[in-house]
């Protein structure tokens, strides 16, 4: 898949395949994306290199999420998670209290939780294969 073939109308997920923490972070996101916005690569994948290097974002920050929204911006650290709280149901809207802190002072958070997210929840020694039925939310 290149570039100009990502779905303009879904927000585009960037992970750590390779992170627990991401995985178990994606599933709750697909059980909870009950308007079908979100598409999911992951950032070791050749499309995620792709987009990475698109947004010119550099290889130095796979450890963080990323949200692209083609054509229009992306977002990552703390950011990212709080725009993707924005489109999920329900209590997780409760996330965006997080927004009235600085975004310094988040990422500083986020990026002790990246640090430290292989010692606390583990790796897998490669990325997630979905289910049949989880298939489509994954680009290649």
């Amino acid at each position: 898949m290149e570039i100009s073939d990502l779905p303009k109308d879904k927000k585009i997920i960037l992970f750590d395949g390779v992170c627990n923490l991401c995985n178990a972070s994606v599933q709750y996101v697909i059980k909870h994306d009950e308007k079908d916005v979100f598409r999911f690569v992951s950032l070791q994948s050749e499309l995620g290199q792709k987009i990475q290097k698109h947004i010119g974002i550099a290889d130095k920050n796979i450890d963080s999420v990323v949200l692209y929204l083609p054509g229009i911006a992306y977002y990552y650290k703390s950011t990212a998670v709080i725009e993707i709280t924005k489109s999920l149901q329900g209590i997780f809207n409760y996330g965006l209290l997080f927004k009235i802190l600085p975004t310094p002072l988040r990422d500083i958070v986020y990026d002790y939780i990246a640090k430290n997210r292989f010692k606390w929840f583990g790796k897998n020694d490669s990325c997630m294969i979905p289910t049949p039925e989880l298939k489509a939310k994954f680009l290649e």
